[in-house]
């Protein structure tokens, strides 16, 4: 993470390193942030700059230290949807929650600190 200022207004921006040592930037700013609920903030990939999308998530409780999480990507036409899909979005969406799922397992299975 490069940047990471969660308030309203605020501004975030992470770096992805690829394998091959290739770097990705992503950028946006928090629009509304209702604490382990949802939160709305833009989306820009450095890429493609100036195609800027609107990201809602959405946290749900689903008991027994289960969470799910939707999230939905609003463009402004569908060509611009389309573009961000074709240049991997999915893909790297995929790839993120898969990590994180992984991560989430390995903390599981460490003992809490006392």
């Amino acid at each position: 993470m490069d940047v990471m200022d969660v308030r309203v207004g605020g501004s975030w921006r992470f770096v992805s390193v690829g394998s091959d040592g290739s770097e990705q930037a992503f950028r946006g700013t928090y629009r509304e942030i209702t604490p382990h609920e949802r939160v709305v903030q833009t989306f820009e990939w450095e890429g493609m700059p100036g195609y800027v999308s609107v990201e809602t998530l959405v946290l749900e409780d689903l008991g027994d230290d289960r969470t799910r999480v939707t999230v939905t990507s609003i463009f402004h036409t569908a060509e611009e949807r389309d573009g961000m899909l074709g240049s991997g979005m999915e893909e790297g969406w995929s790839e993120l929650y898969d990590r994180l799922e992984e991560l989430l397992a390995s903390r599981a299975s460490k003992p809490a600190p006392a």
